[in-house]
């Protein structure tokens, strides 16, 4: 069975296509600046002689059904996708299932209507994931499309996790609770340590850092997301890119009295202005590294403060949790950054984390082990792949 993954968002739609076979990718891309005057066309692929061919094209992508029209058209021509009835299945990333969808889901009409439901919820993301769900129902009537969720990982956590201290009504009546994001990354990297480690993932305590320009926390207990540092947007939580994480809730009423900002200007400043650039001017941690290494202060403490925040969760889920069997990094961040994962780890040698520092510096690929050999807790760096992810829940939901 071949898989399409598509990922579509405001002004743009990404893609994967799988096997399931050996789950090995066949093509990849991406159409850009969807709705703009110049759009852009990227594509990769592996062809029948096992060579691998790259394209990049200009071109006006007025709307999601001429972007994925295109995205076919491509796939067609590279020879990987010929015919669509070769594909057996859609799956869309979803990013606000709510407390409906507990697991992947064939998209009929009456789905697409709790999804809609649910824009409230996700007005930047659901939107757009809708936009491309019913290009590709439509392009593709007789192949079935699925809805993989972002929360719904975290739908197992416990209502002491999810819920705020705030009246009842708020929860039942307008849905004020903490979801939680970045679930299938967090349940991918799971399912690759509990391999690693060589036990059930339903007898493994985690904790994963999904750590990029978006970052989260989750406690993994028995296999099951049982705290997340996200909330009831992507905003609560670790510091990230542009996004300020954690802080007193009374900023906002200070901000509005004293500047005379407006909910509107709020938002911008918290989602789109804070968290590392908000700090230093920068939100790309590569180019921070850089500045802090030529004295810049504003970036040495915007590495210090993002770590700070980092190493505070990752000690209260250990509190959480009582045995941790490992510790994931993963993301952008968690991935690449050996001092970042250095200084979050610091101090944590009490709660059995114990660092080597010549295998974190190593730039080796895949899953490896950054602890000491008698580190009880295991310190993994595993890769994230959402796609596959999403690519296998699909094949799952469709045997």
């Amino acid at each position: 069975m071949k898989i399409l993954v598509l990922n579509s968002g405001s002004s743009s739609v990404k893609y994967q296509l799988f096997s399931s076979r050996d789950w090995s990718c066949l093509a990849a891309g991406a159409v850009m600046r969807i709705g703009e005057p110049a759009g852009q066309i990227s594509a990769r692929w592996t062809d029948a002689g096992g060579d691998h061919q790259r394209r990049d094209d200009d071109l006006a992508i007025p709307d999601h059904r001429t972007g994925l029209t295109q995205i076919f058209a491509t796939l067609h021509d590279s020879g990987v996708l010929t015919d669509l009835g070769d594909l057996g299945a859609i799956g869309h990333r979803v990013v606000h299932g709510g407390e409906v969808f507990h697991c992947p889901t064939i998209i009929d009409d009456e789905v697409i209507e709790v999804i809609e439901a649910m824009v409230p919820l996700a007005p930047l993301h659901n939107p757009a994931h809708l936009a491309g769900i019913r290009v590709a129902r439509a392009l593709c009537p007789d192949v079935p499309s699925v809805a993989v969720f972002d929360t719904a990982f975290h739908l197992t956590m416990p209502r002491t996790a999810y819920r705020y201290a705030l009246p009842e009504y708020l929860y039942k009546e307008h849905r004020v609770r903490r979801y939680g994001f970045h679930g299938t990354s967090h349940h991918y990297v799971a399912k690759q340590a509990a391999t690693w480690l060589g036990k059930p993932l339903l007898q493994c305590n985690l904790i994963t850092l999904h750590l990029g320009n978006g970052a989260s926390a989750t406690a993994i207990r028995n296999g099951h997301s049982v705290d997340t540092s996200m909330g009831l947007t992507p905003l609560e939580g670790l510091v990230m890119g542009t996004r300020s994480g954690d802080l007193d809730p009374a900023i906002l009423f200070y901000l509005s009295k004293q500047l005379g900002l407006d909910l509107e200007a709020l938002d911008d400043l918290l989602n789109r202005r804070s968290g590392l650039l908000g700090l230093c001017g920068v939100n790309d941690m590569r180019e921070i590294h850089r500045l802090a290494d030529h004295g810049d202060d504003g970036a040495e403490l915007a590495i210090g403060v993002f770590c700070h925040r980092l190493t505070k969760y990752i000690g209260a889920y250990c509190a959480l949790l009582g045995r941790v069997d490992a510790l994931v990094f993963t993301g952008g961040i968690g991935e690449n950054d050996a001092d970042v994962r250095a200084r979050a780890c610091a101090g944590l040698e009490n709660l059995g984390m114990r660092i080597d520092p010549a295998a974190n510096r190593s730039e080796a690929d895949g899953t490896r082990v950054i602890s000491t050999p008698d580190s009880p807790v295991k310190l993994l760096v595993i890769p994230t792949n959402e796609e596959l992810e999403i690519a296998r829940q699909v094949h799952e939901t469709l045997i």
